[in-house]
């Protein structure tokens, strides 16, 4: 009696163990499902629990869903703008593309060419008073932006048109010796009609 109680214990024993290893091979009893195509385990439903060290909450549209992205790159989405300015917005773009489209064409997309053609659509350049207080004007024409290569930054040719239409909306064109481009937005936080840089 007494090797049969012993055999009895040993037996429970390896199943215990064996269920054990199991258990903890299914990520602590959690049971996971098989696509039976690929044989590949199915990741657990959510428990609604976050694991230790997640972030509790991703905001929707956070890009790589970290915490505050909407928050933190709110300067680089532009303003909203109203189904009329929106318009409004699309007929000054629909002016511009032309003209743009022509100095391309003639190799001429230095700041200072680009300005008085725009000039001459009767546009007038934006004044600025202290702390950037808008005086007058809606047009501002400057260069690109310097952009990173290799390992260092460069600063391509070409121009960058910015023209505010309404409060609430803008065209923004760019011509440089590839290509040129127009079209219609609201207003950046920081930097009124033009995209602020990728680095803040």
């Amino acid at each position: 009696m007494l090797t049969s109680t012993r055999e009895r214990r040993r037996r429970f024993a390896a199943v215990a163990l064996l269920l054990g290893t199991a258990i903890s091979l299914t990520a602590c009893g959690e049971q996971r499902v098989t696509d039976s195509a690929a044989g590949v385990p199915n990741p657990p439903p959510s428990s609604g629990q976050s694991s230790p060290g997640a972030t509790p909450y991703v905001e929707p549209g956070a890009g790589d869903g970290a915490p505050h992205y909407n928050e933190n790159n709110a300067f680089r989405r532009p303003g909203a703008m109203s189904a009329d300015s929106a318009e409004a917005a699309r007929k000054e773009a629909d002016r511009i593309e032309p003209v743009l489209r022509r100095l391309w064409k003639e190799k001429k997309w230095d700041v200072e060419s680009v300005r008085a053609a725009m000039l001459k659509l009767g546009y007038e350049e934006e004044r600025t008073g202290a702390g950037g207080k808008r005086l007058g004007g809606t047009l501002t024409v400057k260069g690109m932006s310097p952009r990173f290569e290799t390992d260092h930054y460069v600063t391509p040719e070409g121009a960058r048109v910015g023209l505010r239409v309404h409060d609430d909306a803008c065209v923004t064109a760019f011509v440089q010796k590839t290509n040129y481009e127009v079209r219609t937005n609201g207003p950046y936080m920081e930097t009124g009609c033009f995209e602020p840089p990728s680095g803040h």
